[in-house]
């Protein structure tokens, strides 16, 4: 498919002839050049969020509906990028803009050459982008900016070079947007605007591990290799434990060597080892003439 590229101007706009388009951020890495974010955000019609969830970054990397959600890096030949994509034919009636921003860590964006943004048609992973706009810091303080905006025209959908920057970084994009900031993390945030992003106070924190509940005693798998039972002797005088049982209550399983079970019901027991030592005094009878050797 031959596709015309647009080459845009900060405050222009261009339909989107695209169901899903993905928003690729591009820099030239470098000595000195902070690593760059892609982040976006879905805004209802009063221009904010509908709740914390329509912020998709690098702590939060898919929406919920699954429907916009950020790439993995890649390096490429004319650098660095960090993508967004979105099923913009599949968006909730609700979600009027898609905002496309980038953020720095470490550094404003006067250190970061050759920004632009490029936007595709995600139905082919190889054609020509739809449209480019090189992104220019106002002041080069900005460690947020507002690259490019998708909105609602009619059926259809527009985008439009925007270049907007934040001194206060990702921390103060988000909150200009209705992103809820717990307090600590905004105060953390203002004094280091160009570290990373907070997490949204109302995203939950991961499910913890459930404690592991223990079994009762005697059952499992190692039951038989941990308890001995002792075994019933039918009205014989009841035998003490085998020594070999007693130490093997404390013996592991699996694989480990068991004790052997001691005899039980009331059989007579093995006699001690002396019992069979030869009897030094002992002498063969008188033998028949059929026993001597000639």
């Amino acid at each position: 498919m031959t596709v015309m590229t647009h080459t845009m101007l900060k405050g222009s706009n261009v339909p989107v002839d695209a169901a899903a388009v993905r928003a690729v951020l591009r820099w030239t890495p470098g000595t000195g050049v902070p690593d760059v974010d892609a982040s976006a955000l879905l805004l209802g019609a009063s221009g904010r969020v509908r709740s914390d969830e329509d912020f998709v970054f690098y702590n939060q990397p898919r929406h919920p509906s699954g429907l916009v959600r950020r790439l993995p890096k890649r390096s490429v030949a004319d650098g660095l990028t960090d993508t967004v994509e979105a099923d913009l034919g599949a968006l909730d009636a609700s979600v009027d803009q898609v905002v496309i921003a980038a953020s720095s860590d470490g550094a404003a964006f006067e250190q970061v050459p050759d920004l632009r943004i490029l936007l595709f048609d995600a139905a082919y992973a190889d054609g020509e982008p739809l449209a480019v706009f090189d992104v220019r810091p106002e002041t080069g303080e900005e460690t947020a900016i507002i690259c490019g905006e998708l909105y609602r025209r009619g059926d259809g959908w527009k985008f439009r070079a925007v270049g907007q920057g934040y001194p206060t970084g990702l921390i103060g994009l988000a909150t200009a947007f209705g992103i809820s900031v717990d307090d600590s993390e905004a105060s953390q945030g203002a004094q280091d605007p160009a570290g990373p992003g907070p997490l949204p106070a109302a995203v939950p924190p991961p499910p913890s591990v459930p404690p592991e509940i223990p079994a009762p005693a005697g059952t499992g798998p190692d039951a038989q290799a941990t308890v001995q039972h002792q075994q019933p002797s039918y009205g014989y005088p009841p035998q003490a434990a085998h020594p070999a049982a007693v130490a093997g209550t404390h013996q592991p399983a699996y694989g480990y060597p068991q004790p052997a079970a001691p005899p039980a019901y009331g059989y007579p027991q093995p006699a001690a080892a002396a019992a069979h030592a030869p009897d030094p005094h002992f002498v063969l009878p008188p033998q028949g003439p059929q026993f001597v050797r000639a």
